[in-house]
């Protein structure tokens, strides 16, 4: 059974740089595409950063592009997300996920699986 488990989240001043890391178990992260999605209470979680399953596409919600950066690390079976000059609006629950294409979703991508880890919590202060 295939879980995955998000961390490197915490608090920060605005400005500031954080990485998270998404490690999987019972999968190998190469065999799908992956993504990041976030989510404030009372909003649906959106995704924000996707990875090609080839490792050699990248994809970026407007909000993010220019601060964030999706890797892979095969060795490892992890992803990352870095995330620099953080803003308050980036305030959110942070999650990982495979994902397939989706013509309806706004960067093309949605979760395969709705079957989601405990997530990671970013804090950015003004």
């Amino acid at each position: 059974q295939m879980q995955l488990m998000e961390s490197g989240g915490g608090s920060v001043q605005e400005g500031g740089s954080l990485k998270l890391s998404c490690t999987a178990s019972g999968t190998t992260l190469d065999h799908f595409a992956l993504g990041w999605f976030r989510q404030v209470p009372g909003k649906e979680r959106g995704g924000i950063s996707f990875l090609s399953r080839s490792g050699r596409n990248t994809y970026y919600a407007d909000s993010v592009k220019g601060r964030f950066t999706i890797s892979r690390d095969s060795a490892k079976n992890m992803l990352y997300l870095q995330m620099n000059s953080l803003k308050p609006e980036d305030t959110a629950m942070y999650y990982c996920a495979p994902v397939g294409s989706d013509p309806n979703a706004e960067l093309g991508f949605s979760a395969l699986f709705n079957d989601w880890g405990q997530g990671t919590q970013v804090t950015v202060s003004s």
